[in-house]
């Protein structure tokens, strides 16, 4: 097993990371949690997979479980969702001294974020991961969302969990689609890292690839991120970097309409800007297709003819990096050397100009 544990001030926890950890929740959760009620919080494309014998670990550990399924997709981060599963909470006589347990992706891991740390102000809650865009980002850090309307995770909280577990064999039954588009969150991190992790990347030429080497594809991508998070726990300095491509990114997938998946339109995004910070001098044009050939050798898209339309440049002015009209675009000086670039809403169309 690998362990990463991230100390946020007051409060530490593990990201456990271990193919066996599927076989072992109620001991993973009795280690951290006494004996409670459990809301088992999932989405139905997991819960016909893994609800029924992750209940029946908890259980078996002592643990009181109420599961609760809300429907699979972006959809679901809402306030409606989020309201609906804490009435559901009151009404079986939830209290402080229970707990929320995410099983699935990063919408379940981040609505059930937001209702763990709004119902009564707060519980614990715990991560078990079951996708690759949670294994390797989502889940580790404390960034919980939900979507209001057409703008995205603009209302969330940073709430840590007490523990997250990362199991690839949950990667089995991921479709490819789903698994390929949390890659594009590793070659993110990796872009972010430095050159040890870029170069293992430069190794993954094949979706076959991703499922052999995604133990240490997460195992790089949480220290990084963990160290990260625990530098700047609220995103008020170096956090912003892991919005490397997002910017852009959630702009289009907004603009999609559920055609893009996140981690697709975050690949498109970090091409987009840097190919325009090569062409300014700012990114180092030989990152250009070190990028493109990351991305397209498992099949990501690297662009969108939703880049530059005027409906993406108003999709801008929602996104949570704009301060008073000015974003802090993430580009890289370097592999592994972000910087922040300040560029006023109303630049951003001649910065998007076609390259």
């Amino acid at each position: 097993m690998t362990t990463v544990t991230v100390n946020v001030g007051q409060q530490a926890y593990d990201v456990k990371i271990d193919d066996n950890n599927h076989t072992r929740i109620g001991d993973e959760v009795a280690a951290v949690w006494s004996s409670r009620q459990i809301a088992l919080i999932t989405d139905s494309h997991v819960g016909p997979l893994y609800l029924a014998d992750t209940t029946r670990q908890l259980e078996a550990a002592g643990f009181h479980v109420l599961p609760l399924e809300v429907p699979a997709g972006e959809q679901s981060k809402s306030l409606q969702v989020a309201g609906d599963l804490m009435s559901a909470l009151a009404e079986h006589g939830f209290t402080r001294s229970d707990g929320v347990v995410a099983l699935g992706g990063g919408v379940i891991g981040d609505l059930a974020g937001v209702v763990a740390s709004l119902y009564m102000r707060g519980i614990a809650y715990i991560q078990i991961a079951t996708s690759l865009t949670a294994q390797v980002d989502s889940s580790v850090g404390g960034k919980t969302a939900v979507n209001l309307g057409a703008t995205k995770n603009i209302a969330g909280t940073f709430y840590q969990p007490d523990l997250v577990l990362v199991d690839q064999t949950y990667l089995a039954t991921l479709p490819d689609r789903d698994l390929v588009e949390g890659y594009a969150e590793v070659v993110k991190t990796a872009a972010l890292a430095g050159s040890e992790f870029f170069d293992l990347t430069g190794k993954i030429r094949s979706i076959p690839d991703i499922r052999t080497h995604a133990q240490a594809l997460s195992a790089r991508a949480i220290a990084y991120k963990a160290a990260v998070v625990m530098a700047d726990e609220k995103e008020a300095g170096q956090r912003q970097f892991l919005n490397f491509g997002h910017t852009l990114g959630h702009a289009i997938e907004l603009l999609a309409h559920g055609d893009l998946r996140h981690g697709e339109a975050v690949a498109i995004g970090m091409m987009a800007l840097t190919e325009r910070m090569a062409r300014d001098g700012i990114s180092p044009v030989d990152l250009v297709p070190a990028l493109q050939s990351r991305l397209t050798a498992v099949g990501l898209p690297i662009t969108s003819d939703l880049l530059g339309t005027p409906a993406f440049f108003d999709r801008l002015v929602n996104d949570k990096k704009n301060h008073a009209g000015t974003l802090n675009l993430v580009a890289l000086a370097e592999v592994g050397q972000p910087v922040i670039v300040p560029k006023a809403l109303s630049a951003m169309p001649e910065f998007m100009a076609s390259i």
